[in-house]
């Protein structure tokens, strides 16, 4: 299997998710800093938080919308209206008019934009996919994200505060390559039964939907693990990072002295360079043994990685263990994914892929708890903590995996039928 052999969806799908996060990594990231200047922090935290919680309520709406009206109608909407957010971010940060209200008003359009698609995108994936390159599909899809953002983030640095304006143009000319690829070479993947619902019965059916989901014990159950285990990986920018930063000494390292700030920065440059290498080859690794086996080790790996980097402050076993968890990393993505993708029932993937986008939600809300306890208790707790949250949604796939391959099965007996 090859990327040529995907579906059409498929290719354009990657390519224009490389496109628009390559480009939204130069502004997006650094976009908190504009709202300080011009709101000030305290505001700034809020009107963030507000952007949060829009996206996480528009997610769930996009995911009922795309399973009743289908998923290249959604997408079409949501990537047209971002086109005309970007273009009006663009004019309030041209040289000849500035206006950071409506800079934050376009931003929520955008949260909106991203809750709508999201989930749409997410079904149209597994649509327009087999069970057996599912696998690849996703190394290649995380692959490409991360590498995008990577670049996209490096060059932000460097432009984001004297060429704002001109960031914005390129990301409108994105947005608009967007759309056009949506329009005349995506095709629509589901066809839903035609429903003539009034807005309240929709209103209805979408609480209806979601309640159905949550009766999904195997899919609550997965999405938990998902949470705790995606938890792990935001410690480093938060518990962790803010540890290294007080407690590491500053140490000789090659050519340089580096401070736990600066420890952190190469931690994650490596995390970011390993995935980069290894993502492409990693399908052929997990075809070699059980889903289940490599799920349970790579993120068992990936847990004690990180709980070791929560209390080291040895600079090589930092780098070491870095590199461990990284492989577990890049082995767990694909096969959880894959994972994730043979949960759904046909008529409901997008309600299923809206309610799994939470996990990086509440990931960072665990991630940001572990903050405010650490400020209390020493690092050895904390470290014994964290290994526990990750160890516990280790156990979570151990136990749930036997019915994970059950419906999974099923659902390439269903595709084969």
């Amino acid at each position: 299997m090859r990327f040529r052999d995907f579906h059409k969806n498929i290719k354009v799908r990657i390519i224009e998710s490389f496109i628009s996060k390559f480009i939204g990594s130069m502004i997006f990231p650094f976009m908190s800093i504009y709202l300080a200047v011009h709101f000030g922090a305290k505001v700034a935290g809020l009107l963030l938080l507000v952007n949060v919680f829009v996206g996480i309520a528009i997610n769930f709406v996009g995911g009922y919308f795309a399973d009743q009206f289908g998923r290249k109608k959604i997408m079409l909407i949501a990537e047209a209206l971002r086109f005309l957010a970007f273009i009006t971010m663009m004019i309030c940060n041209s040289p000849w008019f500035q206006s950071p209200g409506i800079t934050f008003a376009m931003m929520t359009v955008n949260s909106i934009c991203w809750g709508l698609a999201g989930p749409a995108n997410q079904a149209m994936l597994i649509d327009v996919s087999r069970p057996p390159e599912r696998k690849l599909m996703y190394s290649i899809t995380y692959w490409a994200n991360n590498l995008s953002i990577a670049i996209g983030g490096i060059i932000g640095a460097f432009l984001f505060q004297d060429y704002l304006f001109e960031l914005f143009v390129a990301l409108s000319i994105a947005a608009a390559i967007v759309v056009t690829l949506v329009i005349f070479f995506i095709d629509e993947s589901y066809a839903p039964v035609n429903s003539e619902l009034t807005a309240s019965g929709h209103v209805l059916q979408l609480f209806s939907t979601y309640k159905v989901v949550l009766q999904d014990r195997l899919f609550v159950l997965f999405t938990i693990a998902g949470v705790l285990i995606l938890s792990m990986e935001f410690q480093l920018t938060n518990y962790i990072g803010i540890r290294l930063s007080h407690e590491m000494p500053i140490q000789h390292f090659l050519l340089w002295e580096i401070d736990g700030v600066q420890a952190m920065g190469f931690l994650r440059s490596e995390n970011t360079v390993i995935v980069a290498i290894l993502m492409l080859f990693a399908t052929r690794f997990t075809n070699a043994f059980k889903d289940r086996s490599i799920l349970v080790w790579s993120c068992f790996f990936f847990t004690m990685g990180y709980g070791v980097i929560a209390y080291s402050n040895n600079l090589v076993l930092l780098f070491f263990m870095m590199a461990i968890l990284t492989v577990g990393e890049v082995l767990r993505v694909p096969v959880e994914q894959s994972y994730m993708a043979a949960i759904p029932p046909d008529d409901a993937r997008s309600s299923y892929m809206a309610f799994s986008g939470l996990q990086y939600n509440l990931a960072m809300l665990v991630a940001s708890v572990t903050v405010t306890v650490g400020a209390v208790l020493p690092s050895l707790v904390m470290t014994i903590i964290i290994t526990f949250i990750g160890l516990i949604g280790t156990s979570i796939y151990f136990f749930i995996t036997p019915r994970l391959d059950e419906r999974k099965a099923l659902s390439e007996l269903k595709q084969v039928g």
